[in-house]
């Protein structure tokens, strides 16, 4: 009987061993899945800020182009000329009002 009571221990020991090693191991499986998952996360909160910036950019792009656009306008010879006569009543000099330095 003493053969078979240190037979029932060690078979104890080795179920008690069996089962903190299976739950360690599905610790370690669940800290493995929770730090991918979390890392997916991240990855997509930030795809969805650089589509945020790049459609910041092309939008600064568009308003560029415009600005642009109107900034050659307002640039324009002719515009400038209609403004300084109509506007402030300016005129092309006389011949005689044109003095010419050596």
């Amino acid at each position: 009987m003493a053969v078979s009571r240190s037979i029932k221990i060690s078979g104890r020991e080795g179920t008690i061993w069996s089962h903190s090693s299976f739950i360690f191991a599905m610790l370690v499986f669940m800290a493995i899945t929770l730090v991918y998952v979390w890392c997916h996360i991240n990855i997509t909160e930030l795809n969805y800020e650089i589509a945020g910036e790049i459609r910041a950019g092309d939008h600064l792009s568009e308003e560029n182009e415009k600005l642009k656009l109107e900034m050659a306008h307002l640039k324009s010879p002719g515009r400038i000329e209609a403004i300084a006569r109509d506007k402030l009543k300016m005129q092309y000099p006389d011949r005689g009002q044109i003095i010419y330095l050596k």
